[in-house]
């Protein structure tokens, strides 16, 4: 490992500056080093440097731009795995790269697997990264009317950081993640409305919708899961920083 990585690293505030010299010294070929090690200092996110993420021990592409799953997130999937069955049907809006949805099936096997995204490059990554099928567009305007009453488990980590707060974000993501992925109104929430929403009429009887939300936020999401009619409950990880709305369909 080139000790001058590391201190160009380090000087940039990169925390785990040894490491990260590792990973970016494994992905370059012959003098591509430079390049990377130029990127990251710049401050875009290392998955995207890299190109691929570790999420629920499974590495996903991620394109430059495209929103870099959080390690909070594994909570949504572990919650999403105990209400999942094989053979269930899974669906990921707002899927991003797709993980979620994919650690979702990777864990629980046999499941018929659908994710959507707004983003054309997310949807590119998903496309790669899902063992099931990507649909591009809003929401649940992707879907097939196929899908309509057939969903077992729902799962959306849609963007919920208020407009405002956008601006105190890490540059990394505030810079180099597309602002779709990050904007949820005034009160961050905005898109979760809407999957809460448009959930019902996709979700199977006895289905479940489980949304990643913050702790401040999490009774205004599980307000607008019940005005939904669906049954809410909250779910929360000190460890993890991670807290998830999960509501079932009576």
């Amino acid at each position: 490992m080139s000790d001058a990585v590391v201190a160009r690293l380090r000087a940039a505030g990169c925390v785990f500056a040894e490491d990260e010299a590792a990973l970016l010294e494994e992905a370059a070929a012959g003098t591509a080093l430079e390049a990377l090690v130029a990127r990251r200092v710049a401050g875009e996110p290392l998955e995207q440097v890299l190109g691929w993420a570790e999420f629920c021990g499974i590495r996903f592409v991620v394109e430059p731009g495209v929103f870099v799953p959080r390690q909070r997130t594994r909570l949504l999937v572990r919650e999403a795995v105990a209400l999942a069955a094989p053979g269930a049907v899974v669906l990921d809006v707002c899927c991003g790269t797709g993980a979620v949805g994919a650690a979702v099936a990777a864990a629980v096997g046999g499941v018929e697997l659908h994710a959507a995204d707004i983003d054309p490059a997310a949807v590119r990554c998903a496309r790669v990264n899902v063992p099931g099928a990507v649909h591009a567009g809003d929401l649940f305007d992707a879907l097939p009317a196929s899908l309509r009453g057939r969903v077992d488990v729902l799962v959306a980590n849609a963007p919920y950081v208020p407009t405002a707060a956008i601006a105190l974000m890490p540059p990394e993501a505030r810079d180099h993640e597309a602002r779709a992925a990050l904007d949820g109104g005034t009160d961050g929430l905005d898109v979760q409305r809407r999957v809460a929403t448009g959930a019902p009429d996709w979700l199977a009887p006895g289905g479940v919708l489980l949304i990643e939300t913050s702790a401040g936020q999490a009774p205004a999401t599980a307000a607008a899961v019940a005005a939904a009619g669906l049954v809410p409950r909250v779910v929360g990880d000190e460890e993890l920083a991670g807290t998830v709305v999960v509501g079932q369909l009576p």
